[in-house]
């Protein structure tokens, strides 16, 4: 990061994951820099408590080791967490402020919405306008929705494309277990042999699925908006792209979505 001296409130953002720890630093509503890091044992949570500047904090979760050069107060941290666990270990941290699903100012919303998928969405449509369609592949592959007056349509939740090749390697008896890294491109359909027939089965049915509810959604919304994000939305859009291109065209490729929704939740709750 290049020295400076920033007039904006500088803070960070932690989206607490199902698999890993999401992490963005803001100068004011600029986002300055985004990464991942695995999750943290609660003794290094505890040191990480004990950081007085944001330079020690950021050279223990800042993988890059590129730190602003002049010294700078500890910072508040703004938390987005859909594992508890996780989220207890984090409350040792000085200044820090739990987002919570009654802060997103979506209507209609019922008391179980993750609160990754309600910051996706507002931060999804607050960018790019609503009505809007949030298509989360990750760990859960999840759609959620919502008018063009801000009120939630609704959504769905099924495994996402790790989980589906891990539970068929976890739950038969000879099933091997598929890893996405070893496949880019899509299987032949009719498999002859094992791995392929399992990468046919999760992939094709996977991405029909996508397209169906993609189908439905601009039934309902001619106009409506599609974002996509996730740790396998490369992946998905590269086989959505060869298989429905005109599908492809209409979606919005955009990691950062829950950073967006937080954004929008810090800057309003400053003003």
């Amino acid at each position: 990061m290049k020295p400076q001296r920033h007039k904006e409130e500088i803070w960070l953002a932690l989206e607490i994951g199902n698999s890993r720890l999401h992490w963005a630093l803001f100068v004011g509503e600029m986002l300055y820099s985004a990464w991942d890091t695995d999750y943290l044992r609660e003794s290094v949570v505890q040191q990480l408590a004990e950081c007085q500047t944001l330079n020690d904090l950021l050279e223990k979760i800042f993988p890059q080791g590129e730190f602003f050069t002049n010294t700078l107060p500890l910072c508040r941290l703004f938390v987005a967490s859909v594992v508890p666990s996780q989220t207890a270990i984090w409350q040792t941290y000085p200044n820090i402020h739990v987002i919570t699903l009654d802060q997103v100012p979506l209507k209609g919303v019922y008391p179980t919405l993750g609160i990754d998928r309600a910051l996706a969405l507002w931060g999804a449509g607050k960018m790019w306008g609503f009505p809007m369609l949030v298509i989360d592949a990750g760990t859960a592959l999840t759609f959620t929705a919502a008018d063009a007056n801000e009120c939630l349509v609704g959504g769905a939740i099924l495994p996402g494309l790790g989980l589906q090749f891990a539970t068929l390697d976890q739950q038969t008896g000879q099933l091997p277990l598929v890893e996405m890294r070893y496949f880019v491109s899509l299987p032949p359909r009719f498999a002859l042999n094992t791995k392929e027939a399992i990468q046919s089965g999760v992939i094709y049915t996977l991405i029909a699925g996508i397209k169906d509810f993609i189908d439905a959604w601009l039934q309902l919304f001619p106009n409506g908006k599609i974002a996509i994000k996730g740790g396998d939305r490369t992946l998905v859009l590269n086989h959505i792209q060869a298989l429905y291109p005109e599908i492809a065209a209409h979606l919005i490729v955009e990691p950062n979505l829950i950073f967006w929704g937080m954004r929008e939740i810090v800057m309003k709750n400053k003003k």
